[in-house]
This record gives C-alpha cells, structure tokens and sequence, in this order.
C-alpha cells in the first residue's frame, strides 16, 4: 500500500459508557471509553467516529454514559467543524454516530448494507441516521477513498461494520473501530490465525476472516474505539506475530 501523506493521527477522548455485566461475559460492569480519530491528510481531515449520541431514557439507564462534546474534542486539538473534510463512521450504532448531526453537508462514508439496516428501524436512534443536511457516500466492500486511505469491510459486530487503514511512511496504521472490542481481542484472534498459517494440530480458536486482508497490509499499529490500548506486533518480528499479552 502506498504510504498517504497523512501527517498527524490524533485520538479524540469523547467519554465514556458503563457496558452492564450481562453484557461483558462477566461478573462485573466494565468501564468504556468511547473514543474517535482525526486524520490529517493532505486532503483534509478526516473524522472516524464522532462519539455518544443523544438517546432514549431506557437506554441511558442501561448504559450510563458521560459525554465530551465533539466540539470539545475537536478543539484541543485546534480544529472545529467546519474543518471536518469527511465524517467515516465504523457502524451506525449510537455511541459511533452521535456526532454525526453537527456535521450537515459533510460527506459521511459507511457501507450500504450499514446504512440500510440502521434505517430498518429497531437498530439505532433514527435522528442520529437521517438528521437535515445528512450527506452519506455509501459503499460496497472495500474503497480507497483518499490516496493511501483504505476502507475495509470488517464484518462482525454489525454486519456493515467496517475499518480505515492509513498508510504512512513509518508504517501502515489501521483504525479498527469495533472490529474487536479490545487491543486483547485482537491480539488473540492475530495468535489463532498465525497458528492456523503455522499449521498447527487441530483444534484451534476461529479467527475472524478479514484478518487475513488487514494482514496484507502488514500494520504497525491498530487502534480501537472503545479501549485505549494499541496493539503492535513484537518487535522485529518480521512477521508481525504478537507475543502473549502483547495486546493489552
């Protein structure tokens, strides 16, 4: 992949949200944050999420979340948004989109099928998909929408869900979205597929298939929308295997 001439990755803290234990596979709560992505490049900034939206008072008791405004956000980094080039949301669920109504005209790049199940019904808050001024650029599968700035479907967690990766001159970085829920998660599936590769005896973990089109582009770096660590492989290793607890 052709390194882009994005200069600068930026993480944007836009709060958080408290997951119930029902939801977490254990017996407690977790903490976690929600966090976005601006990406200079010489054509512009791009924003990959845009943080909690406003919803419904059930789900606000469900999730208790505490929100940092967009604007905020935007500015400590010293931007606001009217200089948001284009808006790519990883999936349309809530806590992804809800930034998306202050950016009307703004081009907002999802896949197809993402958007056509968010506006369903029973998926989403419908005023955080079709809000006035909304400007969707859906896609189909993968796209280069800006010279070393990829789209590539990464299906899983929503059928639509998809991840940006970004060539750089100091190594390709992929902004995973919640193609994994953590730095942990993927490392783990990063394992399952090498010992798939590596022929290991039977039986192994599945790992999820779009892993063997991210590792194509050997990353460097993947971040994560809700967990603030990044996974890297081990150093020198040329085939980017991640050692144990290497993810977290």
């Amino acid at each position: 992949m052709t390194p882009s001439t994005a200069a600068a990755l930026r993480r944007l803290d836009l709060g958080y949200f408290i997951r119930p234990a029902e939801e977490t596979g254990g017996p407690q709560p977790r903490v976690e944050p929600a966090l976005a992505y601006l990406v200079a490049h010489e054509r512009g900034l791009l924003l990959f999420d845009t943080g909690i939206g406003a919803v419904d008072p059930e789900t606000e008791a469900h999730y208790r979340p505490r929100r940092r405004s967009l604007q905020a956000a935007l500015a400590a980094a010293g931007v606001g948004l009217a200089d948001i080039s284009v808006v790519v949301n990883c999936h349309l669920h809530f806590d992804h989109c809800g930034g998306n109504p202050l950016l009307p005209g703004t081009p907002i790049v999802v896949q197809d099928v993402e958007l056509a199940t968010a506006r369903n019904g029973g998926y989403t808050i419908d005023e955080l998909v079709d809000f006035p001024g909304a400007a969707y650029e859906r896609l189909t599968g993968e796209a280069e929408i800006w010279p070393g700035v990829r789209i590539i479907p990464t299906p899983g967690h929503t059928e639509g869900h998809q991840s940006l990766v970004v060539g750089r001159p100091d190594g390709t970085v992929v902004l995973a979205g919640q193609a994994h829920d953590s730095a942990s998660h993927h490392a783990s599936d990063h394992l399952a597929r090498h010992a798939a590769l590596d022929g290991a005896a039977h039986p192994l973990p599945p790992y999820t298939p779009w892993l063997d089109r991210l590792a194509a582009f050997d990353p460097r770096r993947v971040y994560f929308a809700h967990d603030a660590s990044v996974w890297e492989p081990a150093t020198g290793d040329p085939l980017g295997h991640a050692e144990p607890g290497r993810g977290s």
